[in-house]
């Protein structure tokens, strides 16, 4: 086979691949031309009856209006009773109309006179859950039991199934684009070796299932959380009208396109390069196919990117047109240094033979993927943080941060990887006298009956490329015919040879050296890459903040147990300091008990003539909603039944008034779970 003489297949690969390239370029542009980015992070804006409203008569249905288009299940909608019974029909209306996003669910007729509950949870358009609750009134306002679900949308068993799914596509990606890369970029003759190709296939199936499952999980992850619902063909077509689920279609038909680029990579690429002959073809002989794997591989990873660019955190939020190209080059940068490195470490496990070119070729990659992975990481934390104190204040802020010390104990190791790399250059290749017929790591025993003698002989080979290949001990071994001997035999040939390859491995010590770091490196990228996966499940610190209301009075953060605060205070009057001290039981969303007591300067009970208590919610323009204690005993008021129906960061005003001209309110806020 010659470079003048081209084989119809060879010329069809050629001829086939611009063709693919001009189709995925325009799948690609079409993805981005599909693409709506949104504003901003999806929030409640509006619902009929609004919050806290006391209506005449009980409404045939509650609507839910936001600020970007959420999905949205039959269960994301629920009414209850003051009983804590659901009053909801519990089939969800879509309203959308334009850019309006409005949801509804019809209520059942005849509902008496009290106060009814909505709890409503969705999945905003970046992919992040949101949850929340309200209050509204039918004749006048009432006690109520009703205790709000403790499941967020997103969460729960399929939940965790979803993120196990998406951590998968993650690390899949990585291998897949990387480990291409480290083939093409480092060590070209890595095509025709059986642990690369392994490698690739594997990362490439991974991917797939991984995009498989979370498509079938996205009905019960924004929905009712039940594994059951993954059969749900009405909810499956609804997801297909998402964003999310057309991205992740449009990432099925990329992995088809992928399939057939690893189809060309492991097969023409890896005979044009001579692998399977021993021997090492001319360069200008592969540089057209190198040039459209190339390209096309790229077109291919780019597009793949995409698919997360223009579903999450960057298709949403400010400066969208540049976010998502950004974010596409900073997943492209992290596959190249993360999955190349996996690549340089199965080479280094499993070839004796690796040349040190490829090595030192693989450190100046990822040293510019690094650069890449930086500049674009700096902008993204920028854009996704907005500001110092949502770096330390919000729970993005603080992932964010945990990955930016991965990152920095990441380029630390690979530091020291750069400096194992640079000495193995200063003595030639890095195992000398390794045939190239033992680069592929595998073994195979081949057979040959001789009919004269009633014997067989085993030889077995590092990689075998040819026929002929003789065992690593020289000469042929002549066995007795036995079946069972025979195989028994060639078992312990092919051990006697690992191990032989494994004692060339290890007999340099820079080589050694280089494979314990890349190794630590690999160990520290499997945790950033959970950690990655993490923060993308995770509301931006940006949007997180703005919601929380920050900037106003200190907050006292209280999860999950009661209130407990005392405001000091000065009406100007005689007797007019003292401390009011506040209890909030159990201090979450829905009825609450209050209790309120009121010293004076001496420690002493101070009987006030008044007192008020209001509570407000500004990040959700809720409130004042005012609480008129009743009196137990001197200095002690309480008030049972107190509704808070949305979690978040609540101010208490407490007014005291100790004569019929001394009085001030005093203020703190406070965070509901």
């Amino acid at each position: 086979m010659t470079a003048t003489a081209p084989s119809l297949a060879r010329t069809s690969t050629a001829a086939l691949l611009p063709r693919l390239v001009l189709v995925l370029a325009a799948l690609l542009a079409a993805l981005f031309t599909a693409a709506a980015p949104a504003t901003a992070h999806a929030a409640l804006t509006a619902s009929d009856p609004k919050d806290g409203s006391v209506v005449a008569t009980a409404p045939a249905q509650v609507t839910l209006s936001f600020s970007e288009q959420v999905a949205m299940g039959d269960d994301s909608i629920r009414v209850m009773d003051p009983q804590g019974r659901r009053v909801d029909t519990n089939e969800l209306r879509d309203m959308c109309s334009g850019s309006v996003v409005r949801y509804g669910v019809g209520l059942h007729s005849g509902l008496p006179n009290g106060t009814y509950t909505v709890a409503w949870q969705a999945v905003s358009a970046d992919s992040h859950p949101i949850s929340g609750a309200f209050t509204f009134s039918v004749g006048a306002p009432s006690a109520t039991s009703v205790t709000l679900p403790t499941r967020q949308a997103g969460g729960g068993p399929v939940g965790t199934a979803y993120d196990i799914a998406r951590y998968i596509a993650y690390a899949g990606f990585a291998v897949v684009v990387g480990a291409a890369a480290f083939i093409l970029l480092c060590r070209p003759r890595g095509a025709g070796e059986r642990p690369l190709q392994k490698l690739v296939v594997r990362g490439w199936v991974a991917l797939t299932a991984a995009t498989l499952a979370m498509l079938v999980l996205r009905t019960p992850y924004t929905g009712s959380g039940k594994f059951a619902d993954v059969f749900d063909l009405a909810g499956l077509r609804a997801v297909l009208d998402t964003k999310t689920g057309a991205s992740l279609v449009s990432r099925l038909l990329l992995l088809g396109a992928a399939a057939l680029f690893i189809a060309v990579l492991f097969g023409s690429y890896a005979r044009r390069r001579g692998e399977h002959d021993g021997v090492e073809a001319d360069p200008e002989d592969t540089a057209d196919l190198t040039f459209g794997l190339s390209v096309g591989g790229a077109v291919i990873a780019g597009g793949i990117a995409a698919t997360w660019a223009l579903s999450e955190h960057a298709s949403t939020g400010v400066q969208t047109g540049i976010a998502m190209p950004v974010d596409i080059l900073h997943l492209l940068a992290v596959a190249v240094w993360l999955g190349g490195l996996t690549a340089l470490l199965v080479s280094l496990h499993t070839v004796p033979g690796i040349e040190r070119a490829a090595v030192q070729r693989f450190s100046r990659t990822a040293f510019i993927s690094v650069l890449v992975l930086t500049a674009t990481g700096l902008y993204q934390s920028w854009r996704q943080v907005g500001s110092w104190s949502a770096l330390t204040g919000t729970e993005y802020g603080r992932i964010l941060l945990v990955k930016i010390g991965l990152v920095v104990v990441l380029v630390g190791i690979a530091s020291l990887s750069r400096k194992w790399t640079a000495r193995l250059a200063e003595t030639g290749d890095v195992s000398p006298g390794v045939p190239p017929a033992a680069a592929g790591g595998e073994t195979a025993a081949e057979t040959t009956t001789a009919t004269s003698t009633a014997t067989v002989k085993v030889a077995v080979t590092g990689a075998g490329t040819g026929s002929d290949a003789e065992p690593a001990g020289g000469e042929p071994v002549t066995v007795p015919a036995d079946p069972e001997r025979a195989a028994q035999l060639a078992r312990q040939q092919a051990a006697r040879a690992k191990a032989d390859r494994q004692r060339q491995r290890d007999a340099d010590p820079d080589r050694a050296g280089l494979r314990r770091s890349v190794l630590a490196e690999a160990a520290v990228a499997v945790v950033l890459l959970a950690v990655t996966t993490l923060l993308t499940s995770t509301e931006p610190g940006r949007t997180a903040e703005q919601e929380t209301g920050r900037g106003g009075p200190v907050s006292t953060a209280v999860p999950d147990r009661p209130v407990k605060i005392s405001l000091p205070f000065d009406t100007g009057g005689p007797n007019g300091k003292g401390t009011a001290r506040f209890e909030l039981d159990p201090g979450r969303t829905g009825a609450n008990t209050l209790h309120l007591w009121v010293e004076g300067a001496d420690g002493k009970p101070l009987d006030a003539p008044e007192v008020k208590v209001s509570f407000t919610l500004p990040a959700k323009d809720i409130g004042p909603l005012p609480v008129a204690p009743d009196r137990l005993a001197p200095g002690h008021w309480t008030a049972q039944g107190v509704q808070l129906p949305l979690p978040g960061e609540w101010r208490i005003d407490v007014a005291v008034r100790t004569s019929d001209i001394d009085q001030t309110t005093v203020q703190k806020n406070v965070k509901i779970g």
